[in-house]
């Protein structure tokens, strides 16, 4: 059950990640000023994504050591370089490919404790 609130906090908390970078990009042809920017759905998206993640997440620290749990959410990194590869056609170089290597069998060695 903790794994899978720690998995259920990353996925909340990339979501809201992503939500953000796309508010943001949609923001880039609105006038200035915050009455418009406020009215994104993205940016209301990222809000409730990393509200609900902040709540699964205090979960997870009912349940979980800190010094467990924490360095679990280092699979938010293999979670973004995944989407920014694949959603947003971005270029990831071999070396940041062998640290995303590196963090999922840190995570994975962690999971092991559990």
């Amino acid at each position: 059950m903790s794994l899978l609130l720690v998995l259920a906090a990353c996925l909340l908390t990339c979501l809201g990640q992503i939500a953000q970078k796309k508010a943001v990009e949609n923001w880039s042809g609105l006038p200035p000023g915050w009455g418009t920017k406020l009215r994104s759905p993205w940016l209301w998206l990222a809000i409730v994504a990393l509200g609900a993640g902040l709540l699964v997440w205090l979960l997870v620290l009912q349940r979980l050591e800190v010094g467990v749990a924490y360095p679990m959410l280092s699979l938010n990194f293999v979670l973004i370089t995944l989407i920014a590869r694949f959603v947003f056609h971005e270029n990831i170089d071999r070396r940041h490919w062998l640290g995303v290597a590196l963090v999922m069998g840190g995570v994975m060695l962690l999971g092991l404790h559990t």
